[in-house]
């Protein structure tokens, strides 16, 4: 069995790309109660990378359409729904659908380059955590799973050939923070 972690960045400073202090101190909360992990990837996305830092990760491989929303999936307006409300876009198909099994697709080689009992973690961003657990489990009672995932927050995922049980990884209410 192998285990695979997905989670948001934290927050950053608003316009600019790298991480707020706030965003760093609740990086270094989540990493000091999760791992350790044999592989860490990122996307090109300096806020994703630099949450991996400040989790005490290093990031062992960059993965950039981990980071790439496409125009016609964040048009279609189905974020930040709740997990059940963003299956009932993923499972009718088109565009949001495609996007959530490319994460799906995505996850699945990352989990099978790792060896069993190993863990891997990959830092993204909202929508793609969701849509990807959403394809990775489609049968899954997503309802259960509540809304969407907050800076920081994520997934864990078990892996035998295919992804078996996903985990939602919540932080305390206390560092919800806001962005500034």
């Amino acid at each position: 069995m192998r285990t695979l972690e997905v989670r948001r960045h934290t927050m950053r400073r608003k316009p600019g790309q790298h991480l707020s202090q706030d965003g760093i101190e609740l990086a270094r909360l989540v990493g000091d109660q999760s791992g350790p992990f044999d592989v860490v990837v990122s996307s090109d996305v300096p806020r994703a990378i630099e949450t991996a830092i400040a989790m005490g990760y290093e990031v062992n491989e960059i993965i950039p359409v981990l980071g790439h929303l496409p125009d016609a999936v964040f048009e279609v307006g189905v974020w930040p729904d709740s997990f059940d409300r963003l299956a009932q876009a993923v499972s009718s198909g088109g565009q949001v659908g495609r996007f959530a099994d490319e994460q799906s697709r995505i996850w699945t080689g990352i989990a099978r380059r790792i060896p069993d009992g190993a863990s891997a973690l990959v830092v993204t961003h909202g929508l793609f955590v969701e849509a990807g657990a959403i394809a990775s489990l489609p049968e899954a009672d997503h309802a259960s799973w509540g809304d969407a995932i907050g800076y920081c927050e994520g997934i864990r995922l078990t892996f035998d050939e295919v992804f078996k049980d996903c985990q939602v990884l919540r932080v305390p209410e206390e560092y919800h923070l806001v962005e500034n």
